[in-house]
């Protein structure tokens, strides 16, 4: 009887295998050229090594499937495509503003956000927060991110030497200070026993999402649940979900006492001055507050504001510390660009008594060429994953309908027919005549089109802030080398080991 049913299931699933790729979808799906692959679990098996294997295998293919592959995972296949004309045809509409089933695994984090929302629900959310990056706001953020930066230079100048660091963990606790205090209004150096475990529990989440992709096929929601890093996913929620309610908690009960009069601020978009209201000092603007305030119009639910600001810790904070991380590398490796930028920081502090304001990273042209080819280079996502709501005619192929597809940003960033010698660091690449005729859908660190990143302005100045104030206190001399670096699959680009750089106080360099 055991014998008889294992025939059947194994039976079942090459007929379904064979129905699926010879239905319309699956003849023009694998009509792309792609990954080898076997009759039912497809190319599965390929990707079941190590993230750093993973990362090399895509870049792989990559290359020499050019300019677009399939990859069957068992019965669900993926497109992936780097041409900026096939980027331009999903990105440049609202048609196919739908995440693929990849962010599925994040709902349980961040639920319906901004991130992994979609039609009327994303349209009306990205209305709602549009504000909360408005020029007059972001001002008022930039003192937490300067004063941050502050922070971070205050603890590598506390052993006045030379110090080597590494700079994921390092970065990292500063941007996610940052994002907190902007995102939430609560500084987690008041919680230093707390702050490594908030943080760490962010890096897990991105740790089980990782795992899920690869092994979709092997749990069902209850298996994993029961299993012992779905146990663990179910504390670092607990954790994250947790900190993310108490803070909405007295945030919402400080507004009540003080009678809602900040929240208006925020609608006007106008600063106040720090004062007493009945024995209460006033708090910081945050984005949360730009929720309370909607909240209180009925337009939005405690769980609503949860998913948003849960989405800006994920969204704001590796991304910018890997942003930062790369940028420092490149610094680090190429002496005559960060003598030249450092030229560039000190002027512009010079005509503004030594302090940077938002006049004064406006004016830091160089620095942000510098960074946007860091972004080229290694940009913190490095692929966005959409599913197309209708066909879509590629160069060469067709794409049918409702197909995961992967926009490599990773692999069109370094395409030599738009960017000669793409593996070079060249900041003048980004100057206006350079970028005059560049096809605009071939550089895309921050997503573009109707579903871009909301936050591209803010993360821009927050590293500017912090490069800035360290290329003005420290010489950037290299530990680890970038041809040496390895890369592993994540949901952000970083690396596969620790990465280190030694800071050398101007001073001591100088005394030499």
């Amino acid at each position: 009887m055991i014998i008889t049913i294992i025939l059947l299931v194994i039976v079942f699933t090459l007929i379904y295998d064979f129905y699926l790729h010879h239905t319309k979808n699956g003849r023009l799906i694998d009509l792309i050229p792609g990954l080898p692959g076997l009759p039912v679990v497809g190319s599965a098996l390929m990707v079941q090594g190590s993230q750093e294997d993973v990362w090399n295998l895509i870049r792989f293919y990559t290359e020499i499937k050019y300019p677009i592959f399939k990859i069957w995972m068992g019965p669900v296949a993926a497109v992936s495509i780097r041409h900026p004309d096939d980027l331009e045809k999903v990105l440049n509409t609202t048609k196919h503003i739908t995440k693929s089933k990849i962010y599925d695994f994040l709902r349980l984090w961040l639920n319906d956000g901004l991130l992994t929302s979609t039609g009327s629900k994303w349209h009306n959310r990205r209305k709602l927060l549009t504000p909360a990056f408005h020029f007059t706001i972001l001002r008022q953020f930039l003192d937490i991110l300067i004063e941050e930066s502050d922070r971070m230079i205050k603890s590598l100048k506390d052993n006045e030497e030379p110090v080597i660091k590494d700079l994921v963990p390092f970065l990292s606790k500063h941007t996610l200070n940052a994002i907190c205090e902007t995102a939430m209004g609560i500084s987690l150096h008041s919680l230093d026993t707390f702050q490594e475990k908030y943080r760490k529990s962010i890096e897990d989440m991105g740790h089980f999402v990782i795992h899920r992709i690869q092994c979709p096929w092997l749990y069902s929601d209850l298996i994993f649940a029961l299993s012992p890093t779905g146990r663990k996913q179910a504390k670092t929620l607990k954790i994250l979900h947790g900190f993310t309610e108490k803070v909405i908690r007295e945030r919402k009960l400080y507004h009540e006492r003080t009678g809602g009069r900040y929240l208006k601020n925020i609608e006007n978009n106008i600063s106040t001055d720090d004062v007493e209201v009945t024995g209460i000092q006033k708090k910081r603007l945050a984005m949360l507050d730009l929720l309370i305030a909607a909240s209180r119009e009925n337009h939005i639910t405690d769980l609503d504001i949860r998913e948003e600001v849960d989405t800006f810790m994920f969204e704001g904070h590796d991304t910018t510390a890997m942003g930062v991380c790369f940028a420092l590398l490149l610094l680090a490796e190429h002496k005559d660009i960060q003598d030249r930028v450092r030229t560039e920081i000190n002027d512009v502090m010079k005509e503004n008594k030594g302090e940077l304001t938002m006049a004064s990273l406006n004016n830091l042209s160089y620095l942000e060429r510098c960074l946007k080819e860091s972004l080229r280079l290694y940009p913190s996502v490095h692929f966005i994953s959409r599913l197309n709501s209708e066909e879509i005619q590629c160069q060469s192929y067709t794409i049918s309908a409702n197909t995961i597809l992967h926009l490599n940003i990773y692999g069109v960033h370094r395409d030599a027919n738009f960017w000669p010698n793409p593996d070079v660091f060249d900041p003048d690449r980004f100057l206006p005549d350079q970028m005059q005729n560049r096809h605009s859908y071939c550089y895309l660190p921050f997503s573009a089109g109707p579903r871009n990143c909301i936050g591209q302005r803010f993360a821009m100045y927050e590293m500017k802030a912090m490069i800035a104030s360290l290329i003005h206190h420290f010489y950037i001399e290299p530990v680890d080398l970038l041809k040496n670096l390895k890369i592993k699959a994540d949901l952000i680009l970083r690396p596969a080991h620790p990465v280190h750089v030694k800071f050398v106080p101007i001073k001591k360099y100088q005394d030499n």
